[in-house]
């Protein structure tokens, strides 16, 4: 069994900056690419950064510059630095992972972390 467990999360000013990170435990083969979400009340799910399994990343428009997403493939754990954060960066962050279970033929599976709340005061 795949667990993922989310720690960083908290209430911090406009300007100030978190770090979020992910950890997968368990019984798996292989992580292939990785991601943050965030969900704001009333909003839907959207992508914020995600990582492939080669380092590659991609970023929301909207945190681009100030967001930086990384992952150590020995810890199996995946981070989000969040800089320069603005009040409507305020969400409920989600990392998600696509994990092999038992070898490189597996089929990928995605797993969603627990979610950690970001509130960024004005």
């Amino acid at each position: 069994q795949v667990q993922l467990v989310e720690s960083g999360g908290g209430l911090v000013q406009a300007g100030g900056s978190l770090r979020l990170s992910c950890a997968a435990s368990g019984r798996f083969f292989s992580i292939n690419a990785m991601g943050w979400y965030r969900q704001a009340p009333g909003k839907q799910r959207e992508l914020v950064a995600g990582i492939t399994s080669g380092g590659s990343t991609n970023y929301a428009d909207s945190v681009k510059g100030r967001f930086t997403i990384s992952r150590d493939n020995a810890k199996n754990t995946v981070y989000l630095q969040m800089n320069s954060l603005k009040p409507e960066d305020t969400a409920v962050y989600y990392c998600y992972l696509e994990i092999r279970r038992s070898s490189s033929l597996s089929p990928i599976v995605g797993y969603w972390g627990q979610g950690t709340q970001v509130t960024v005061s004005s």
